[in-house]
């Protein structure tokens, strides 16, 4: 096959010659132990990054976030979350079925936001009647759009006012700090001193293999350290996959304005096309709406010419480190044919089940 370009997600990517040659000279040792020294300097590094105190390297975002979910609350605790949140809705309910916290979901609205008064409404007495709310959970990058400060500020203002501890699944926030223009590591600071928990993919965007990092209090951490092994995410030689972490923030930040251009490029590309609505691209998603149903037909053509997406909500593009201006051009130019030729046929199914 000629052209292919795979735009399912960011986490499709492959490592760099310079990432790999920097895996395989990563001293090593034992980090269930704690004598990783790879591991070590890379949850170091992080936690400065993010001004927390500690940080705990993890296998993936999923494990981070629930590690921390059940760091922060006990078993009959509950925490707020919105119905269409990564943490509630796409990580198996492993907060609930593993740590018995039940989780309170409530509606977003276009942008992600839950309105600070059914948040203030969901917050239960303390009363044995209910479960005890102890946790906000939000998320930034929300479906690619940068979740505002102003919002961040005020629900986190809230959840203190409450007693509540506040956690960010932030596996894209690097993308939300760059989008903000001017200094992405300062930018990064502004948005998770506002948590008091912040979950960060390295295997997003930043390119690298596998890895996420919780970051929080040093109590927390440990608390969090406990529960990894448990799930069974205590890890050995490590420092392979640290390696690859710390090659990405050497190298894979300030380059996410790229991928933000590339979605930008692509959405310029599909938004003249009828039959599709192209929401704004605002980092390195683009969300397409397709009329008459046609969706799985116009992923299906795509599939055929080499280029792949996902389609459980709507169509979903995402541009990451392996992807061009070609690769882009040619998702554009088999959108238009599709389009120009009229859908044949019908696609047995969507490509993709899920969003990651």
């Amino acid at each position: 096959m000629g052209v292919r370009v795979d735009l399912r997600s960011d986490t499709v990517t492959q490592p760099t010659s310079a990432m790999r040659a920097a895996m395989m000279s990563a001293p090593l040792g034992d980090d269930v132990f704690g004598d990783d020294p790879s591991v070590n300097a890379l949850q170091e590094r992080i936690a400065v990054l993010t001004g927390k105190e500690a940080a705990l390297f993890m296998a993936s975002g999923t494990q981070s976030n629930l590690c921390g979910m059940m760091a922060h609350c006990e078993r009959g605790d509950e925490y707020i979350v919105g119905q269409n949140a990564h943490t509630y809705r796409y990580e198996g309910g492993g907060a609930a079925v593993l740590g018995s916290i039940q989780p309170q979901p409530l509606v977003q609205n276009a942008d992600g936001q839950m309105s600070l008064g059914d948040i203030a409404a969901a917050i239960k007495p303390d009363d044995p009647h209910f479960a005890r709310t102890r946790l906000l959970c939000l998320e930034n990058t929300w479906n690619g759009h940068p979740m505002p400060q102003s919002y961040l500020q005020q629900a986190t203002d809230l959840a203190r006012q409450h007693g509540l501890a506040a956690h960010l699944d932030g596996a894209r926030v690097f993308n939300a700090a760059v989008a903000r223009g001017g200094d992405a590591l300062k930018n990064l600071r502004n948005i998770v001193d506002l948590f008091d928990s912040v979950s960060i993919c390295f295997s997003k965007g930043l390119g690298a293999p596998v890895g996420s990092a919780l970051c929080g209090s040093r109590a927390l951490i440990e608390r969090a350290r406990r529960w990894r092994k448990m799930v069974g995410g205590g890890l050995r030689q490590s420092g392979l996959l640290a390696a690859a972490a710390h090659h990405a923030l050497d190298h894979h930040v300030d380059r996410l304005a790229d991928d933000h251009a590339l979605a930008q490029r692509l959405a310029q590309g599909l938004a003249g096309i009828e039959g599709l609505k192209v929401r704004s691209a605002q980092t390195n998603i683009v969300f397409v709406d397709v009329a008459d149903g046609r969706g799985p037909d116009l992923l299906a053509h795509l599939e055929r010419h080499g280029v792949r997406a996902t389609g459980l909500i709507g169509l979903r593009f995402v541009t990451h480190l392996d992807v061009d201006e070609a690769g882009i051009d040619h998702a554009i130019a088999c959108t238009q044919a599709f389009f120009a030729q009229g859908a044949s046929g019908s696609a047995s199914q969507a490509a993709g089940t899920a969003v990651y």
